[in-house]
């Protein structure tokens, strides 16, 4: 059974003992990215909410569940170190008014984790406790405050320069995927989420000389990469929001959209953005290197018949978005499907 602590006291300006975490010694940029975080969780939570569940495995539950405390004095914040079950301290999950999941220890062989972060309504990523950031929201949480763009950016912004050195192997993969996918030559794609545009080279043989390639993404130091790298003679660059593209109606012929939908907080409403601005009969290609089995086991969760991208799940939210899903193809080495604009 899980420990659980009372309510948490600010942290002190030195190596707390219980938590290993180094409060005193952190950067203006760590502080500065705490502070972001914070601010961000305490828009999400419930109006009046009194009381706050943090779980997860190792030190870091603790460290944000001291600075929470802090930050929102009138909240009764508690720390469940360890797996948390049904009830914690004779409380349903309904009982608290928000509880959160801490990403932090590595998984082990037969670790429920996963069951525990996908009842959560919050998730906070903390591998690096210099460095946290919100990794998912749940309804009816996810509307809530201004969190989606400051953690999104925070979270590639400080990845964006090694992001081609650790996945650069995956070029292959995208020039499969976009081959495969059938888009017209001559035509216009927006690749959405572009990252460091490791599919615009790709995507330009499709199209050829006289097609179009617009690649947006919401992080400007992924886009600044995509620079470095020469690709931005494949495509022109655009700094945008995925949810509020600054595209015509019915403007691309296809779009490649590359690990996006699960970082979307309202997927539904993020394929009808994408729908938004394709013709009818445009492609929507939907592409990760890793298949989902894969990509949940790298973050140390389990996989979930509700996520987004699970099959029944994505046929559901891509028709009622203004998609036919055509193909389905969830391999372990990587993830690929195919709708066309009706």
């Amino acid at each position: 059974m899980p420990s659980t602590e009372p309510l948490l006291p600010a942290p002190r300006a030195e190596t707390d003992a219980e938590t290993g975490a180094e409060t005193g010694a952190e950067t203006g940029a760590s502080r500065a990215r705490w502070d972001e975080l914070l601010c961000g969780i305490a828009g999400l939570l419930p109006a009046g909410a009194s009381s706050v569940l943090v779980g997860g495995h190792g030190p870091a539950p603790a460290v944000l569940a001291a600075r929470l405390a802090a930050r929102v004095p009138a909240a009764t914040v508690r720390c469940s170190v360890g797996v948390r079950r049904r009830s914690d301290e004779n409380r349903a999950d309904e009982d608290w008014d928000a509880v959160i999941w801490v990403r932090a220890a590595p998984a082990g062989p037969g670790d429920s984790r996963g069951d525990d972060e996908a009842g959560a309504g919050i998730v906070v990523d903390m591998y690096d406790l210099d460095w946290p950031v919100i990794r998912r929201v749940a309804e009816p949480l996810a509307g809530r405050g201004q969190w989606y763009l400051t953690e999104t950016r925070a979270f590639f912004a400080v990845r964006a320069a090694s992001w081609d050195t650790k996945f650069g192997d995956d070029l292959p993969a995208y020039a499969t995927a976009v081959a495969q996918a059938g888009i017209p030559l001559g035509g216009t794609v927006a690749d959405v989420g572009c990252g460091t545009g490791r599919a615009l080279p790709a995507l330009r043989r499709a199209v050829g000389p006289d097609g179009t390639v617009i690649a947006i993404d919401v992080t400007p130091e992924m886009l600044r990469e995509a620079r470095a790298a020469g690709r931005a003679a494949d495509a022109a660059l655009l700094l945008a929001d995925a949810r509020r593209l600054p595209l015509a109606d019915t403007s691309a012929d296809a779009v490649f959209a590359a690990g996006l939908v699960n970082h979307l907080p309202d997927s539904e409403a993020g394929l009808r953005e994408l729908a938004r601005v394709t013709r009818l009969g445009g492609l929507l290609v939907l592409f990760h290197p890793s298949g989902r089995a894969a990509l949940a086991a790298r973050h140390g969760r389990m996989l979930s018949p509700d996520e987004p991208l699970a099959a029944v799940p994505l046929r559901r939210l891509t028709r009622a978005a203004g998609w036919d899903l055509t193909s389905y193809d969830d391999a372990a080495d990587r993830f690929f499907a195919l709708a066309v604009r009706d």
